[in-house]
């Protein structure tokens, strides 16, 4: 019965690093004006994908994200809830301009986050990580889904 048991939660790991592994990544760049600051970003658009996000992640690499593709502009409602690390929640509008930063959501935390105002995407970076490279409101978020990577 143990070895079963064991078996089971093995296989249920194996299936949910398999859903981390699924989602598409790529490059994405934030430029502050001084410094462009490069990530490896999964992209986050269906609306499966957005529900789940970084939910129960035990850690995320120093320049990884998560960016939430919400196709036509609307206004976002994030949340902690299921999310075990802290996370700098950057709200885009479309044309890639960073309108309002959440610093370091509480994990697990059901309170809603949001700007206020109809956005194009959301970037979730490690907590802290925003303001340790100097990203503030006013800055440039670039990728494939804003049509503004490489131009």
């Amino acid at each position: 019965m143990t070895r079963l048991i064991a078996s089971l939660f093995a296989a249920a790991f194996f299936l949910a690093q398999g859903a981390f592994a699924q989602l598409e990544t790529g490059p994405l760049e934030i430029d502050t004006g001084d410094s462009v600051h490069k990530f490896t970003v999964e992209l986050a658009n269906d609306a499966e994908e957005i529900r789940t996000g970084l939910m129960d992640r035990e850690s995320m690499a120093p320049n990884a994200g998560m960016l939430f593709d919400f196709g036509q502009p609307r206004e976002a409602s994030m949340w902690m809830k299921n999310t075990l690390i802290p996370l700098d929640m950057l709200f885009i509008a479309p044309d890639g301009k960073v309108l309002a930063i959440a610093r370091n959501a509480v994990p697990g935390s059901l309170r809603t986050i949001g700007p206020g105002v109809p956005v194009k995407a959301v970037l979730e970076l490690n907590g802290g990580r925003s303001e340790a490279l100097g990203i503030e409101p006013g800055d440039m978020v670039r990728h494939e889904v804003l049509g503004n990577l490489g131009g």
